[in-house]
């Protein structure tokens, strides 16, 4: 009874003691149940994932670096360089021609903010180009450098030992012969390095291995796509270019900016120091062409025989440019680029007073040199009331004229044989004295009048060698002189990397052919004596890369070994039964 009284008690006092716990306590006493049920389902558990290490920054540089320096980025961006120059070759770009660029921004005015924006008026200078650029070079030396030091790694090394089991190898082949297993072994060396193998004996067998140049090739294409790059990058620094038109007779050409007609450089180059010394001159223009046949007008002949001097006091030299055959000056060479012809006319006021004796180049529009261009007479003339004013002329030159009533006023041959030249005429204001920029070529009519005929009518002419045309009410002429020089235009370049370019493009080609036309192929020879005395010769071959020749290569190492260590003759056949029985 006592006993049972004290279980009751206790129970008794346990209750209100379990009442006045804190509720935390409760709770985790209530939760025990539930834990142990968890832990004794069979139902599937959500799963938190594996808790992986924080890379912090120098982790996420090392991976970063990884992924730039990996084959698969450096391709990657070798095809975002790609597709980033298809936009510099079909839009015009500021630093080549800004007037194709001014023409397509009037001409797409909602293409060419966009444009603008995106760098691709100026694609190889843009800050996206510029960016592939420099992480394909990153890229290019971070493949390079570790491939180097394991390349090395591998011509220090020596081939490995030969498997346990030649048999399983794709090219093998095997005999018995008297030879000694050490006399097999010396024999295989000679062949194998007399075939530029490099070989060494290796436990029970004979080692070598030959195409390291596979590997070397590799090198030194991805080595060569750094050259030219950097050639690439200091060309394009360093580098400048003009143009300049001179006619037949004219004043000649010294490599100074003022000389230049139009002229753009690198950002690095420097035209106080940096602009080779020397001058020309063009004495005169030679084309020939076909005169007959379906080349009919092809140019035979395209030569500009120019004298030059090298240097602010060189001795003068008289040489011909022609079409690819530039003048070389100290790296800076001169290309024939253009011809056309250059009329001299002689512009009277009315009092028969020489205003102005010009010779204007024209600028061909067709294949057969029809030429268009103006004549401007800015200084020096007068009017019959003697007041100052200006003339202008449109010109247009034809080399051979078809006849007046044979069509069009288009040439018919590029050569001078029948030239015309025809003008219209206009007077007032030729709007150059307002400061801003004109065209050479093209005549500003919107300041001008124009010279009336007898019926009311724009005054225009056509004119042979030696004709005039006379301006109404006594305001002078214009004569087209028999003297018709031709022009030629050059263009003169200083482009420091492109001997680098090419060397790296050729090493890049040859490297690339090494790379996939050398194949690396292993070959081991073993001797071992067999149980009977007799030794046993094994020859395998195995091919790095995929090589359908190394079954024939290696037929023809086993036919030079064969020749040194002969087959064994067969082991004489067992007794016969009836050899037996006597």
């Amino acid at each position: 009874m006592s006993t049972t009284n004290s279980g009751n008690k206790s129970a008794t006092d346990a209750t209100p003691g379990t009442a006045q716990e804190p509720a935390g306590t409760a709770a985790t006493e209530a939760s025990e149940p539930d834990a142990a049920a968890g832990r004794l389902s069979t139902a599937p558990q959500e799963d938190s994932g594996p808790t992986l290490p924080r890379l912090g920054v120098i982790g996420w540089a090392r991976w970063f670096w990884r992924q730039l320096t990996s084959m698969r980025v450096a391709l990657i961006l070798l095809f975002l360089l790609s597709l980033g120059a298809i936009p510099g070759s079909l839009i015009p770009q500021t630093g080549t021609d800004p007037l194709k660029v001014e023409d397509f921004q009037k001409a797409h005015t909602t293409l060419a903010p966009v444009y603008e924006k995106l760098g691709l008026f100026h694609v190889y200078s843009s800050v996206w180009f510029s960016a592939i650029y420099i992480l394909l070079f990153i890229s290019l030396i971070g493949c390079i450098v570790p491939r180097t030091w394991q390349f090395v790694g591998q011509l220090r090394g020596r081939p490995p030992g030969a498997p346990r089991r030649l048999t399983r190898l794709p090219a093998y082949a095997t005999w018995r012969t008297e030879t000694a297993p050490a006399d097999v072994h010396a024999a295989a060396l000679t062949v194998l390095k007399t075939r530029r193998y490099r070989a060494h004996v290796a436990g029970d067998a004979v080692a070598a291995e030959k195409g390291y140049l596979r590997e070397a090739g590799n090198l030194v294409f991805h080595i060569a796509l750094i050259v030219m790059l950097i050639a690439f990058a200091w060309g394009q620094l360093f580098k400048s270019e003009g143009g300049k038109l001179m006619v037949e007779g004219d004043g000649g050409f010294s490599n100074a900016l003022p000389m230049y007609d139009d002229f753009k450089s690198g950002n690095l180059f420097d035209t106080d120091t940096d602009l080779t010394p020397f001058s020309f001159q063009l004495d005169k223009f030679v084309g020939t062409y076909e005169r007959t046949g379906p080349n009919k007008g092809t140019p035979r002949t395209y030569r500009a025989e120019v004298t030059y001097s090298e240097g602010a006091d060189g001795k003068q030299k008289k040489t011909a440019i022609e079409v690819n055959k530039p003048l070389d000056v100290d790296g800076t060479k001169v290309y024939l680029n253009g011809h056309g012809y250059a009329p001299t006319v002689t512009v009277r006021d009315g009092k028969g007073k020489v205003v102005a004796r010009q010779t204007v180049a024209l600028l061909p529009i067709d294949a057969n040199v029809t030429s268009t261009g103006a004549i401007k007479v800015m200084d020096g003339y007068r009017d019959k009331n003697g007041k100052k004013e200006q003339l202008g002329f449109n010109a247009f030159f034809v080399p051979t004229f078809a006849g007046s009533g044979k069509g069009d006023m288009f040439s018919q041959f590029p050569a001078a044989d029948f030239p015309v030249l025809a003008l219209s005429a206009y007077h007032g204001s030729l709007g150059v004295d307002s400061g801003i920029p004109q065209n050479v070529y093209q005549l500003d009519t919107s300041k001008m009048k124009e010279f009336k005929d007898s019926k009311g009518e724009l005054l225009k002419k056509r004119l042979l060698p030696g004709e005039t045309l006379k301006l109404p009410n006594g305001a002078g002429s214009i004569t087209f002189e028999k003297d018709i020089k031709q022009w030629a235009s050059f263009q003169i370049t200083h482009q420091p990397g492109d001997g680098w370019a090419l060397a790296g493009a050729l090493a890049a080609i040859a490297g690339l052919a090494g790379s996939l036309f050398i194949q690396r192929r292993r070959v081991w020879v073993r001797a071992v004596e067999g149980s009977d005395g007799v030794t046993v010769v094994e020859m395998a071959g195995l091919g790095r890369s995929e090589s359908a020749k190394l079954p024939e290569e290696l037929g023809e190492l086993v036919g030079q070994l064969h020749d040194q260590a002969p087959s064994a003759p067969e082991p004489d056949s067992a007794p016969s039964a009836e050899g037996a029985g006597k």
